[in-house]
């Protein structure tokens, strides 16, 4: 069963990187990070989702984020970008780059003990939600996806 949310939950870490079928940068992505559907991710919505992926992929389900636990967050995001034509869809320089390297363990590991707690993983959204909230308003929308 946790194989099965996990793939879910991951699915949505670059799916929406790419433009949706809608043509919105960072629809899908808001739409999977929006707890409350009101069409905006605010920063406890980005740390209450993190909080999910750091359980989908902490497979010892000890609270530590461990060597071989990255090995397969980065196996996961090597092949999201392969299916999005080689990180053409989002994974450059934009937003798609901020979420990929926020799921890296430098990233993470603000201690430098080489394992990442889950506080640890939580504390680290502040980072990522600033870098992607580039108007600084607070809350990410479609528009905090576009160009760049």
């Amino acid at each position: 069963m946790k194989s099965l949310v996990l793939l879910s939950t991951a699915l949505t870490l670059t799916a929406g990187l790419a433009f949706a079928q809608t043509g919105i940068p960072g629809a899908h992505f808001i739409e999977q990070w929006d707890m409350n559907a009101d069409g905006q991710v605010t920063l406890d919505e980005a740390k209450e989702k993190r909080a999910e992926v750091f359980v989908m992929f902490d497979q010892s389900e000890d609270g530590v984020m461990d060597a071989a636990e990255w090995m397969g967050i980065a196996a996961h995001l090597a092949q999201e970008e392969q299916g999005n034509g080689g990180g053409q869809g989002g994974m450059g320089n934009g937003p798609g780059k901020y979420i990929h390297d926020a799921m890296t363990a430098p990233f993470n590991d603000t201690n430098g003990d080489g394992t990442v707690t889950k506080e640890e993983f939580i504390a680290a959204t502040e980072a990522l939600f600033t870098a992607i909230d580039r108007n600084g308003d607070g809350v990410m929308t479609s528009a905090d996806f576009g160009k760049r």
